[in-house]
């Protein structure tokens, strides 16, 4: 198993019109994606897109905000009712070996591999298994793509 990519932090909020206000009038963004729901993880998610001085893709910033009460991150907005860093996520070229990798090494996952914002597959790793950080894993998307419409 090896360090891939970095390619998004997850941030919970309340409202994300008002966190895409902030990092379009506070921080400056300019490419943030349309919100859209994912019924089937409690979520509504949309990405602010970080450009890079080379042109390449940036690391993108995953805003995520519940779709009702029994949403998976109302936990976390109960304890941390202004939002925060909710996770962070890394690529891998399969995630079926990575899984796999994990399991062997001891590191508990969190439910099965699942379709995630990315139209990719994706597992969550127990933040005390991976110091103190919910820790998403994500296959790669192919063809090169990073971005989420």
């Amino acid at each position: 198993m090896k360090l891939g990519r970095l390619n998004h932090i997850g941030v919970a909020t309340p409202s994300i019109a008002d966190s895409i206000a902030h990092y379009r009038d506070v921080m400056g963004a300019t490419d943030i994606s349309e919100p859209f729901d994912m019924p089937e993880q409690g979520v509504k998610v949309c990405f602010v897109n970080t450009p890079t001085s080379s042109g390449m893709d940036g690391t993108q910033i995953e805003l995520i905000e519940p779709l009702d009460e029994n949403s998976t991150i109302m936990g976390f907005l109960a304890k941390n009712p202004l939002g925060g860093q909710h996770h962070v996520c890394f690529e891998v070229p399969d995630i079926e070996i990575a899984r796999e990798a994990f399991e062997d090494m001891g590191k508990r996952i969190l439910g099965p591999t699942r379709i995630g914002a990315h139209g990719t597959p994706i597992f969550f790793l127990h933040p005390k298994d991976m110091q103190g950080m919910l820790t998403e894993i994500m296959e790669t998307p192919k063809e090169g793509g990073h971005w989420s419409n």
